[in-house]
């Protein structure tokens, strides 16, 4: 039986990958590197600290991984304060009623920093559901290692096979699968070229896994 829910968070909860780009492709700029689509989009679903790493080795900059993401945060606060488009995704907090209402544990594993975490929370007022939130930025492994799922279910105290995932990316949906958790990939508008053929379900609408739904096609 379902027991809980491990919601991602960006692409998944709130739209915020807009906003990311921006602020990834402003740093890109003040390290005067050009970074394709293509490589850009191989970093979804990975914590801001790996990806850096990785354009420093990449690019051979002199910056340390720290600085770079010291720059993208501040870009990206920047435009969280200030960008009037930032909203939940459709259909998402009607969603998280609807598992509340039923009795299901939340929680949240996103890669993101635990300050971009809680300031979409408070935004939002979403903490009221969840029992827990955790930041892949705080772990040793990033996704599509499974640490961050493993320790989500851990979280919501049932075991593994009494959970989903719900992701919309490819690192997500890895680190789901390599955990062992059931999951969904959501494909969301913002989060292009993402492989979903090892998700467990695919959907385009929230209302395709309503309670009573997803109840169904979790047991099978």
């Amino acid at each position: 039986m379902l027991k809980a829910v491990i919601f991602d968070m960006d692409g998944v909860i709130v739209d915020t990958e807009p906003l990311h780009r921006k602020a990834y492709h402003r740093m890109f700029k003040a390290v005067d590197i050009e970074v394709s689509e293509s490589l850009y989009e191989s970093f979804t679903g990975q914590s801001t600290l790996s990806i850096c790493k990785q354009l420093c080795h990449q690019f051979n900059l002199t910056e340390a991984p720290q600085t770079l993401v010291r720059l993208k945060r501040e870009f990206f606060i920047s435009l969280f304060q200030n960008d009037g488009e930032l909203d939940l995704i459709e259909g998402v907090l009607e969603l998280i009623k609807d598992y509340y209402n039923n009795g299901l544990k939340l929680v949240l594993a996103s890669s993101a920093s635990m300050f971009t975490i809680n300031n979409v929370f408070t935004r939002f007022d979403l903490d009221q559901y969840f029992i827990g939130k955790l930041s892949g930025a705080d772990l040793k492994a990033s996704k599509p290692h499974p640490e961050i799922f493993e320790k989500a279910a851990e979280t919501s105290g049932f075991r593994r096979s009494e959970c989903i995932v719900i992701e919309d990316s490819t690192n997500g949906i890895k680190a789901a699968n390599a955990a062992g958790i059931f999951c969904v990939g959501y494909k969301s508008v913002n989060s292009t070229n993402q492989d979903y053929s090892t998700a467990n379900a695919v959907i385009s609408s929230f209302t395709e896994i309503e309670f009573l739904k997803i109840q169904a096609v979790f047991k099978n």
